[in-house]
Order: C-alpha cells, then sequence, then structure tokens
C-alpha cells in the first residue's frame, strides 16, 4: 500500500491518494456493501443503510475513539460502479451537502488506486474532514488486508 496526501494551503480541499491491495470490485463491495462497510468504517452495530443508485439515500451513525456517537445521512449523487462514487453528506444547518469524490482505478488484478477528494467550508472542516477520511483509509487497507488472508 502507498499513500499520498495533500492539501492546499489556501483552499478548503483535500485530496488523499492511496495504492490499495485490492482489485477495484473489491474496495467498491466494501464501500457499498452495508455489512462490509459496517465492519471498517467506524458504524455502530445495525445502524448503516445504503441504496447505492443516483438520488439514493445512506445513513450510519459513527463511533469516535472517546465512545461518542454522531449519525450521519446523505444520498449518492453519483454512481459509476467500481469506479467513481460521488456522496452527498448533510450537514445541519447548510442548505447543501458536503460532498465527497471516490475514484478508483484498477491498476492490475491485485491493486486499486484510490484517490478520495472534498472540499469544504473552511479550514477547520477540512482538517476534521481529512482526518476522518484518513482514518477511513487506514481501516480499509486493513480490512482488506485481513479479508485477502481469507
Amino acid at each position: 500500500m502507498s499513500t499520498e496526501q495533500t492539501s492546499a494551503a489556501n483552499s478548503f480541499s483535500y485530496t488523499l491518494t492511496r495504492t490499495l491491495d485490492a482489485p477495484a470490485a473489491t474496495v467498491w463491495q466494501a464501500w457499498t456493501t452495508t455489512d462490509q462497510y459496517a465492519q471498517w468504517a467506524y458504524a455502530a452495530a445495525g445502524s448503516v443503510e445504503m441504496d447505492v443508485r443516483p438520488g439514493g439515500a445512506w445513513k450510519a451513525t459513527m463511533l469516535t475513539p472517546d465512545g461518542g456517537q454522531f449519525p450521519l445521512t446523505g444520498s449518492y449523487l453519483e454512481v459509476a460502479e467500481n469506479r467513481r462514487l460521488v456522496i452527498g453528506m448533510d450537514v445541519p444547518g447548510k442548505p447543501e451537502p458536503a460532498v465527497m469524490t471516490l475514484e478508483l482505478d484498477g491498476q492490475d488484478d491485485h491493486h486499486t488506486r484510490i484517490v478520495l477528494s472534498q472540499t469544504c467550508d473552511t479550514a477547520e472542516e477540512r482538517d476534521m474532514a481529512e482526518q476522518g477520511s484518513t482514518m477511513l483509509l487506514d481501516s480499509l487497507s486493513a480490512f482488506l488486508a485481513e479479508k485477502a488472508k481469507g
């Protein structure tokens, strides 16, 4: 697995790039299948619901390292199986969802380049979102490695 991380100093965007040790279809399933997502994405048991299609809704209650819980909701804005997922995340008090883009590029039968990007409204929001996304990618990498062991 390789990792690349960029944050633009003069904007509120970030991009995380990794090469995962799994084919694109396996990475896609981990991100879009309720039972798999719940295993690696710090979600409370039974809280994940996904309707993975453009306009379809999703929700999950995320668990923080200190034991806190916070519910997340949103919708899928763009779905291109095994290639691209654009996710809208509802933000209390904001009329428009926060948008996260996930792009998958199968490098070969055993490796996938994943690029996760998001633009936020403030540097603080960007830093928090980037930290959360880094944790998700770390956990996804560990989940895929364990799954590969069988």
